[in-house]
């Protein structure tokens, strides 16, 4: 008998930074087939998958140039690469054989739905990889913060955040090689450890709707399955302390 899936919806949150790979700018096409081999390894599974991408790799709201820039007009360009993002996704996702749809904050009916809940979940239903583009729509918001609130809305049973390390440690582990990993910690725990698992927003929201988050290394080919599956991959936040 098949083991069943442990997650069957899920939102995959990618940052820019992902995929750019091993470039300065722009795309890593090797990067960006690892993350569509392993989503497409839980589709066929008949998981349903969302994502949120950010979008560091084209434009970063804290980048030098950009220190002298208006916010809001900041804001909205990082949430427009979050949309060239999300087509560069598409095509590759296609190509590989999954039905995908675009849904946008920022309406942009040319190329990508509307963000309406409910469309989501019925593209999510029939079996479509749902991409969320835009951020949150407005300004002042991370994709971190787009991610636990589409995560949520959509009634994910998890939100997994890919990353190039192992999961969340108590330091870095580059600079602190006493460093403790974290295979399960609780929401409290985060909070009181300063650790950063994602934007406080957007740690708030999570938090105050019990959804759990995994933390993982997306970057190493198979990790997404294992995740769904229920393997000891990555960090666990979620839950109370002990």
């Amino acid at each position: 008998m098949t083991e069943k899936p442990r997650y069957r919806r899920i939102l995959l949150k990618l940052s820019g930074e992902l995929l750019k790979g091993r470039h300065d700018f722009g795309f890593d096409e090797a990067s960006i087939n690892i993350f569509a081999d392993q989503i497409k390894e839980v589709v066929v599974m008949g998981v349903q998958v969302a994502l949120v991408t950010g979008g560091g790799n084209i434009f970063r709201g804290g980048a030098p140039f950009a220190a002298n820039m208006d916010r809001t007009t900041a804001d909205n360009i990082g949430m427009l690469a979050t949309l060239i993002n999300a087509l560069m996704l598409q095509d590759n996702f296609e190509k590989k054989g999954m039905e995908v749809r675009i849904l946008s904050a920022i309406p942009s009916p040319n190329i990508a739905e509307p963000f309406i809940r409910r469309r989501a979940l019925k593209h999510l239903e029939v079996g479509r990889v749902v991409i969320f583009a835009c951020g949150t729509g407005s300004p002042f918001f991370t994709t971190d913060t787009a991610a636990a609130l589409r995560a949520n809305e959509i009634n994910a049973d998890v939100l997994l955040k890919g990353t190039k390390v192992r999961g969340v440690f108590s330091a870095d582990p580059a600079r602190n090689p006493d460093a403790r990993f974290f295979e399960a910690i609780s929401y409290d725990d985060v909070l009181a450890q300063n650790l950063k698992v994602m934007d406080a927003a957007a740690f708030a929201v999570c938090r105050d709707n019990n959804l759990p988050i995994i933390v993982f290394d997306v970057t190493k080919a198979g990790n997404l399955r294992r995740v769904v599956m229920g393997e000891p991959v990555g960090t666990l936040v979620g839950g109370k302390s002990d």
